[in-house]
């Protein structure tokens, strides 16, 4: 019977083997698609941190863009003028000049000729490169657009409301009225 029971352990055994093996294979079969996950899993945090980075690099360039174009726009807005301001410290220069010439000479005919050049030098300059221009609306036509009318009075020689009488020069830039004459108008005569 030792014979028997050793040759039906064999037979067991050997019934056992493959599915052993198969339980084996599924237990490592698993194993195996654990390690592959984790190595996915691994990989993928390691891509997610790398986007992360370039995130941030991306981020923070962009906040230095942002903070480089205000501090520029600051910089045009102080700056803005200075060639203006530029041309006009040559007339503040004038101005010294005809007033040492004047505490030297005591001629106020002199004075007043200076001072009517630097005028004059001044209004050409900020008409020809700024493109200011006065203008001086004596016995025009009244228009609101140009005109601020301080007084008005009436007239049986003007047949529409005219400017009589000048206060304050008008200026204008590049076509656009920056400040309006102000000016006394002559109204026609209402007829009773």
């Amino acid at each position: 019977m030792k014979k028997g029971t050793e040759e039906e352990k064999t037979e067991q055994e050997l019934q056992q083997e493959p599915e052993a093996k198969a339980e084996e294979q599924k237990a490592e079969k698993p194993a195996d698609e654990v390690a592959e996950l984790k190595n996915q899993i691994q990989k993928l945090e390691s891509e997610k941190a790398e986007m992360k980075d370039q995130f941030l690099r991306k981020a923070a360039d962009f906040d230095n863009f942002r903070k480089r174009l205000i501090r520029d726009k600051e910089d045009a807005v102080s700056f803005a003028n200075t060639s203006l301001l530029t041309d006009l410290i040559d007339v503040l220069d004038d101005f010294e000049r005809a007033e040492d010439a004047a505490r030297k000479s005591k001629d106020f005919d002199t004075l007043a000729n200076g001072v009517d050049l630097i005028e004059k030098r001044l209004a050409t300059l900020l008409e020809k490169k700024w493109g200011l221009s006065k203008y001086v609306p004596l016995n025009e036509a009244f228009d609101p657009e140009k005109h601020e009318a301080l007084m008005m009075t009436e007239s049986p020689d003007v047949k529409e409301a005219t400017v009589a009488e000048v206060f304050q020069n008008g200026y204008i830039l590049h076509g656009r009225v920056i400040r309006h004459a102000k000016v006394k108008v002559s109204m026609p005569a209402k007829n009773n």
